[in-house]
């Protein structure tokens, strides 16, 4: 799976499980690295275990879930699910600045997989 932007509908999407009947169209990932960054999304049945089920996917090809500047109802799941918080440079030019931003991770459970 190649670094970038993980829409909806795309074949790296569906090696995750990230599908249309779990999540609204417009919510999206962003591999970078050994990570997969949970960006935006909005699981279409709230508390059915989806967003669960796709962290899970993601740790078990070896990749680190990420969550930057979570809304309060996901920092509150990330606290109860043993992410860790940590900060990070936003993008190339802020590792140069002091300018971070707040990140939960959470570690692979397997060693690295391609899909």
């Amino acid at each position: 799976m190649k670094d970038g932007i993980i829409n909806i509908g795309t074949p790296a999407a569906d090696a995750l499980g990230f599908t249309s009947d779990k999540f609204h169209e417009d919510s999206y990932l962003w591999k970078k690295g050994d990570s997969i960054y949970i960006s935006f999304i909005e699981s279409v049945s709230p508390g059915k275990g989806d967003f669960r089920g796709l962290v899970e996917k993601i740790r078990s090809l070896g990749l680190t879930v990420k969550i930057p500047t979570p809304f309060s109802r996901m920092e509150e799941i990330c606290r109860k699910n043993g992410y860790q918080h940590s900060q990070e440079a936003f993008d190339e030019k802020a590792r140069r600045t002091s300018e971070k931003v707040n990140v939960w991770s959470l570690p692979p459970i397997t060693p690295k997989v391609e899909p």
